[in-house]
């Protein structure tokens, strides 16, 4: 086929991978006027895609020209029969065993079946993005299985959230949570809000001891007391943070992105939507390493890579994987891992617990609206005095901790919370039946957009509304609430 369109070639390697086999062509040359022969140029072939495709009769036909390193063009076809990596394979390969971080995780295999696995800490940043059935959250589970696999909870703790509620709850309950697996939209943002903070306190402690990051801090400690562990937070959908709160969460995000490495703080975030109102220029500017799966079109492709080319791929785990320091996206078939086996591995790790922390284990978070305000008072004792959010012993200070110590020094954090706090809040009622009233309609939205407040108190006043019969039930969709009529026989 690639003769017939004038442009000669011969096969000179045929690498042989778990789904694709990669065809390594080397451009021949062909005779121009006068006798004189010119090779044929790469575009020529690269150009030659569908009609390849048509001629072997495959699904996809992707082009990868010129091979980095090599001297031919990659010509990527696929296998009748795929083959499934297994997590093991790779975790028992060199490649794997020369990484000596903690937070070394497996990817996959590429298009020959060598083995590839690469460092969290180096990254230091992870963006994965790919359409619904692409294979995102396994390797999101990959990734998750890795870490749990090699570290015990006081070398690496993760924080997990997920709004879709049904990828990442299975992991609750195992010693390595900072907190239960976040599903609440509106604790997102409290919670990342509370790992920025830790960065910040880890800052401090690292200027007391003069090191420059966590690995020269934990190098110095003095005998006997714990090392500092790494923590991972893991977003399973950005999309939907960025629909709620997209100010604050590129704001959070991009300031973790930007300073956490060296605390040893990281960042692993999916989304099945790449587009430029999600993955901003800010966000993308700091995650260099990056992995795209299928994708609907070469637009978002771009938007995750910054060049075509993950549109052609075939799914079911097939991905490109950008490194922060390679030149190209290498193409590799992801690992898969089953839902046996990670029931086995939190099982096993669950175990581990006494009745007692298995318990406290699977307590929620602090109340969002009490820690977003708690924020915005500058409430921050702990961080007052100097003690980073986890204590001696390892064990984690999370906002659930100190909400506990509160209650139990005060009788009941919540009451005495509501008490310190009533005088500003019944102004902003008044304001907020004002408002209402004078729009006739009323929406978490426009509270928002009027006060200048976060989306959590924002939704306690709209509840305060509906209790005191201002304003309906929700409705369906997004539509504003019915504002009620004034009832004269309810007392004011």
């Amino acid at each position: 086929t690639v003769l017939s369109f004038g442009a000669p070639g011969r096969v000179v390697e045929v690498r042989n991978g778990p789904v694709i086999t990669q065809f390594g062509v080397e451009p021949d040359y062909v005779e121009g006027r006068g006798g004189k022969k010119a090779r044929v140029k790469v575009g020529a072939i690269a150009g030659l895609d569908k009609d390849l495709q048509l001629a072997l009769g495959a699904k996809s036909i992707r082009i990868e020209a010129p091979v980095p390193g090599k001297g031919y063009v990659g010509i990527e076809v696929p296998n009748q029969k795929p083959a499934v990596v297994k997590l093991r394979d790779v975790m028992e390969a060199a490649e794997f065993r020369k990484i000596s971080s903690p937070l070394a995780i497996a990817l996959g295999q590429g298009v020959d079946g060598t083995p590839v696995a690469a460092d969290l800490a180096s990254m230091p940043h992870l963006l994965i993005a790919g359409t619904t059935g692409s294979g995102k959250s396994v390797c999101v589970n990959t990734i998750i299985a890795s870490l749990l696999l090699r570290n015990s909870p006081d070398r690496v703790r993760l924080i997990m959230v997920d709004p879709k509620r049904v990828e990442l709850t299975g992991y609750n309950g195992i010693p390595h949570l900072v907190t239960p697996v976040v599903v609440e939209l509106e604790r997102t943002v409290a919670v990342l809000k509370w790992v920025t903070r830790e960065m910040d306190e880890r800052y401090r402690r690292f200027a007391l001891a003069a090191s420059r990051n966590i690995e020269d801090y934990n190098r110095h400690l003095p005998a006997g007391e714990p090392i500092m562990p790494y923590i991972v937070v893991i977003i399973d959908e950005l999309a939907d943070l960025m629909m709620m709160a997209p100010d604050e969460t590129e704001k959070v995000i991009t300031r973790l992105a930007a300073l956490a490495r060296a605390t040893g703080i990281h960042l692993v975030i999916a989304t099945q939507r790449p587009s430029v109102d999600v993955v901003t220029g800010l966000i993308k500017a700091n995650f260099p390493a990056r992995i795209a799966f299928a994708v609907a079109g070469g637009v978002d492709s771009r938007v995750i890579l910054d060049q075509p080319g993950a549109e052609r791929l075939l799914g079911r785990g097939v991905m490109l994987y950008m490194s922060g320091d390679a030149p190209a996206p290498v193409r590799l078939q992801g690992v898969y891992v089953s839902d046996t086996e990670i029931s086995n591995i939190t099982r096993f790790w669950r175990g581990q617990l006494s009745d007692e922390e298995l318990a406290n284990a699977a307590k929620p978070l602090i109340s969002s609206f009490k820690l977003d305000e708690m924020v915005e008072k500058g409430e921050r004792k702990e961080s007052g005095r100097g003690a980073s959010a986890f204590s001696a012993g390892g064990r984690p200070s999370t906002p659930w901790d100190r909400s506990r110590a509160g209650a139990e020094d005060d009788g009941d954090a919540g009451d005495s919370f509501d008490e310190g706090d009533s005088g500003d809040e019944d102004e902003l009622y008044e304001q907020a039946v004002d408002l209402v009233r004078r729009n006739n309609k009323a929406s978490v939205s426009l509270l928002q957009r009027r006060f200048r407040i976060g989306y959590t108190r924002a939704a306690r006043l709209m509840d305060m509304l509906e209790e005191r019969g201002v304003v309906g039930p929700p409705v369906e969709g997004a539509k504003p609430r019915e504002v009620l009529p004034v009832d004269r026989s309810r007392p004011p």
